[in-house]
C-alpha cells in the first residue's frame, strides 16, 4: 500500500494555493493557512480558513498536482468545504415528509404519488376491474339484475326475446358509486385508524378522566362499514370532540348520560289572604272626649 505523505513539491506550493484561493474568493475572504492532505501520488490538497460570514468552519480548499518525473506543479481545482466544526443547513427532508395536518390551505394542490400504500386501484374504466378492487366484489352481486335491466324488448311472444346482454360495468359502478380510479387500501384505513386512536382514544387524558365512554353516549353517531366497530363521530357542540372521529373508547365530560340535571324547582303561586284585616276601634275617653285606638285583629267570620 501506498503512503499517503504528501508529495513535498506539491506540498511546497502553498503560495500558488493561495493566489487561486484568492482569485476564487472575494477580497479578504481567504484565512490563514490550515494544513496540506494528500489525495493521491503527486496529489495534495491545501486548505485555508474561510472568512467569510455565515461559513464558520468552512474552508477553502486547493487542490494542486504534477506528473509523473515533473517539477512543475499545477493547479487542479479551488472549491469551499465544510470543516469538522463547520456550520451546516439542516439536512434537506422532502416536502412531502414535511407536511403535517393543518398545512394545506385554500387554493393549495397536495398531489398523492402514484405508489401511495394508503391508496389501492379502484374502478379503472376497464370492463374487468382488478381483482382487489371493491368494485369487483360488488359487480358479482348485481350483475344478473343488470342484465334484465338493460335488455332490449321486442314485440312478439317471449320465446323470440333476444338473449339479455351482460350490463356494462361502467354503467354498474356509476350507479353504486364506485367510479373511483384508487380507493382506501387497507393500510391506508389502519394507520387513519391509528391517528384517530392517538388523538381521541382511551388513552388521552380526557377520556381518563371521563366518567363514561363515547359507546353509550347519546351524542355518538357510529361511523359505516367496517369503521363501526371503533369509531364515530362526535355531535355534541360542547364537547371538545365536535365533528370528528372519535374512538368507542373516548370520552369527556360531557357524556349524555354523565349527569341528569334536577328540574329547577318551581315557585309557589302567591298567597293573597283576605281574611285577616285591621279593625278600628273608637274607645271613649274618661274626660268626655274620644281617642282613636288600634284594636287587636279581628278575624272575619270567626266570634
Amino acid at each position: 500500500m501506498r503512503s499517503r505523505t504528501p508529495d513535498r513539491l506539491c506540498a511546497e506550493a502553498v503560495d500558488l494555493a493561495r493566489v487561486a484561493a484568492e482569485e476564487t474568493a472575494l477580497p479578504g475572504m481567504v484565512g490563514e493557512y490550515i494544513d496540506a492532505v494528500a489525495d493521491g501520488d503527486r496529489v495534495v490538497t491545501h486548505l485555508f480558513a474561510c472568512n467569510e460570514p455565515g461559513y464558520r468552519g468552512w474552508r477553502w480548499a486547493v487542490t494542486v498536482a504534477r506528473a509523473s518525473r515533473a517539477k512543475l506543479v499545477t493547479l487542479d481545482e479551488t472549491v469551499l468545504l465544510p470543516g469538522p466544526d463547520a456550520l451546516l443547513a439542516p439536512e434537506w427532508v422532502p416536502w412531502s415528509e414535511r407536511l403535517r395536518p393543518g398545512d394545506l390551505g385554500p387554493g393549495d394542490l397536495l398531489p398523492t404519488e402514484a405508489e401511495d400504500l394508503r391508496l389501492e386501484p379502484g374502478y379503472s374504466g376497464e370492463d374487468v376491474p382488478p381483482p382487489n378492487s371493491v368494485v369487483s366484489e360488488s359487480i358479482a352481486e348485481v350483475a344478473d339484475v343488470a342484465d334484465v335491466e338493460d335488455a332490449e324488448v321486442v314485440p312478439g311472444s317471449p320465446a323470440v326475446q333476444p338473449a339479455p346482454e351482460r350490463g356494462g360495468i361502467a354503467a354498474v359502478a356509476e350507479e353504486l358509486g364506485m367510479r373511483r380510479a384508487r380507493v382506501l387500501s387497507r393500510y391506508g384505513l389502519h394507520i387513519a385508524a391509528d391517528r384517530w386512536e392517538e388523538a381521541y382514544g382511551a388513552k388521552t387524558p380526557m377520556a381518563q378522566a371521563a366518567p363514561a365512554t363515547c359507546m353509550t353516549c347519546g351524542f355518538l353517531a357510529p361511523l359505516g362499514g367496517s369503521l363501526r366497530q371503533a369509531f364515530g363521530v362526535c355531535a355534541n357542540e360542547f364537547a371538545p370532540a365536535d365533528g370528528r372521529v372519535v374512538s368507542l373508547d373516548y370520552g369527556c365530560g360531557g357524556h349524555s348520560e354523565a349527569a341528569v340535571m334536577p328540574k329547577p324547582p318551581r315557585r309557589a303561586a302567591p298567597v293573597v289572604d283576605e281574611t285577616v284585616v285591621d279593625a278600628l276601634s273608637l274607645r271613649p275617653e274618661r274626660d268626655g272626649g274620644s281617642v282613636e285606638e288600634s284594636g287587636p285583629a279581628e278575624e272575619l267570620g270567626h266570634s
